[in-house]
Parts: C-alpha cells; structure tokens; sequence
C-alpha cells in the first residue's frame, strides 16, 4: 500500500498539472490505472505502452506533440535511459507508479517514484490499487475491481461490488476464478482484447471508457463500444484454438509446460495466465515468435528468477518482472537454448 504522505503527494501532482500526458502498461492493470487518475483528475490524456520490455525513447515525442506539462508512469517497470534523458532535458515533473520489484539503482534522482514494495508492504498490490488509494472515488471502484483482478489480485473493498453487481459477480478468494468464470472476468478480456487494436480504435474506447458509469457500459454491445466487442470476438476465436492447444499440451508435459506459436497476434501474457491458472503447479512458458526476436511470459513459483538465470547466458536477451510472472525477449536464434534453460532451471 502506499502511505498517507505518498498519497497526498500524488494528489498534489495531479492537482499541479494542467496537461498531463499517462503512459500506461498496455494490459489491463494499466489501463484501470489511467482511468482511476484520468476521472479523478478529469483531464490528461493515456498514452498504451506496447513497446517490450521497456518504455522506450520513441513515446517522449507524445510530449511535444501534446504540450504534455506533466509524465505519469503507470505499471511499467522499465524505462529507458534514453527516455528518461529526454525528460530531464525537458525538465518535465515525471511520476511513475509501479509494483514490481526493480532496483533502485535504476530511477534517476528527478523522478517521483512509488512502489508498496519500497515501503516494505507484504502484499504486492497492482497498480490499479495503489491508483484508487489516489482517486478514492466511489463510482470508480468497478474501474478498479477490474484492474486487480486482472492482475491476480482480490481487494477489501471486493465485498463491496459484490454486492453492488451480484449478477456479474463470484463470491471466491481466487482471483482467476472471477477473471475466468463470470461476466466480470469476460469485462476484463474484452478490455484486454480491444487494447491490441489499432491505435485509432484504441483512442475512441479511452474516449468512451473515461465517460463510462458502470461495468455494464462494456458488457452490453451498443453502438458506442460496437468495435471493442467486434475485436473481442476475433481475438478471442484465435485465443481459443490456441489455449486448447497449450492445455492438450499441458496434459502431456511434467513439471514444464512449454508453448510456442507465431501468426499476427502476440497475446502470451493472456495465454500464459489462464494456463497457470489450468495448472497451477507446472512452470508456464509460452513464447511468441515473431521474426528474429521471441517474446515470453513466464509463470510459476520462481518465474523471475527462472527468467534471469535462463537468459543469462543469452546475448542481447532481457527480462524481469514479479516473482511468480515474469517475460522476456530474445533473439530467435536462442529458441532452443532459452527453452532448455528454462526447463534446466525450472527442474532445479
């Protein structure tokens, strides 16, 4: 959790910008992220980062081109250093809120910087939560409910949308069951979903998502989130010929359940969820190949150090992430030693 101090200044910030640009993780915890702040705020504008595994220099130009006053970093764990050159050059105030374990050593000296893991904090709430903890607006708790649960996390204040939305909601102290077996869950991947769109329909549901009263906004298909609801449903056809692949899979496999697949979608992060949620006691790999470089989501006791260990020894590899889901990129020509170390480290 973050402190009332931390809080307060948060706030503060807010409160000082008059065009503050939000640069979010593009997955659902950062997207609930931004729009928690963004309604709090009531201006700003959200910028999706799908660069891997890092925010890299080439968003700084969103700056410019908005007249941005103010950065919010939302979920992201690595910046680069080129960016954050940039923001020091420019002197823009830069906030970046984040829950993943990354060396300190890493955040240049002009950012304001907010981890519960800095504050010694026992649970590793997502970053969706650390933002209602800002915003604390009543209206916005479905915005967060759908945020944490996404990120495998149930908050306190569950209780309360449970009985607010029974019908959409699961009385359960899991997480992913929530995500996977009721019509919350289907919220949050059609959410998930429509952020790997074009850039154009992703805008017009931020549009639509910042003036959105309720979770049931999104689930009925109308005219105004027609096209979210139209890339869910071609996603999700793809989706699940592929899960079914990776459960067959799954079934035949022992302590590792290694997935690899290509095409014109890049979802292993989706994939691997609902797999570590199929068999929670196997080590998930699944990777994505695309052309000369592999992305992989990683799940399981141990993945972030699984991850590390495995890339090593790999030559322009990175990774990282929490303790038990973590990703990595590497270069195509490193499949096989990569998926070999994995295996390796996973049996240790």
């Amino acid at each position: 959790m973050l402190t009332k101090k931390q809080i307060k200044e948060i706030r503060e910030h807010l409160n000082r910008s008059q065009n503050p640009l939000f640069f979010f993780d593009n997955d659902v915890d950062g997207l609930c992220s931004f729009l928690l702040l963004q309604r709090y705020l009531g201006r700003g504008r959200g910028i999706p980062i799908k660069s891997f595994p890092e925010l890299t220099i080439d968003y700084f130009r969103k700056i410019n081109e908005l007249g941005a006053d103010y950065a919010f970093i939302l979920d992201k764990p690595v910046v680069s250093k080129e960016f954050f050159a940039e923001i020091e050059k420019n002197n823009i105030p830069t906030i970046w809120i984040d829950h993943h374990d990354i060396d300190k050593k890493s955040i240049p000296k002009f950012v304001n910087y907010y981890n519960p893991l800095f504050n010694r904090s026992k649970k590793n709430e997502p970053t969706t939560f650390l933002c209602y903890q800002v915003s604390q607006k009543k209206e916005d708790l479905w915005i967060a409910i759908l945020g944490c649960i996404s990120d495998k996390f149930i908050p306190k204040f569950y209780n309360k949308f449970l009985k607010e939305c029974p019908d959409i909601s699961l009385k359960t102290k899991n997480a992913f069951d929530i995500f996977y077996n009721s019509e919350t869950g289907k919220i949050a991947k059609i959410l998930s979903f429509a952020l790997k769109d074009r850039t154009t329909n992703v805008i017009n549901m931020l549009k639509f998502l910042i003036k959105a009263k309720s979770p049931y906004e999104i689930l009925s298909e109308n005219s105004k989130n027609y096209q979210m609801h139209k890339r869910f449903n071609q996603i999700n056809k793809k989706y699940q010929k592929l899960i079914e692949k990776a459960r067959n899979l799954g079934k035949k496999s022992n302590e590792v359940l290694f997935f690899q697949y290509s095409g014109d979608l890049s979802i292993s992060s989706d994939l691997s969820n609902e797999l570590s949620y199929n068999f929670p006691n196997k080590i998930i790999a699944v990777v994505y190949v695309k052309e000369a470089k592999v992305n992989a989501s990683i799940r399981g006791k141990g993945a972030r150090n699984i991850v590390l260990k495995s890339i090593k020894d790999l030559e322009r590899a990175s990774g990282g992430g929490h303790e038990d889901a973590a990703g990595a990129q590497i270069k195509t020509a490193d499949l096989e030693k990569f998926r070999d170390n994995i295996k390796k480290f996973a049996n240790r």
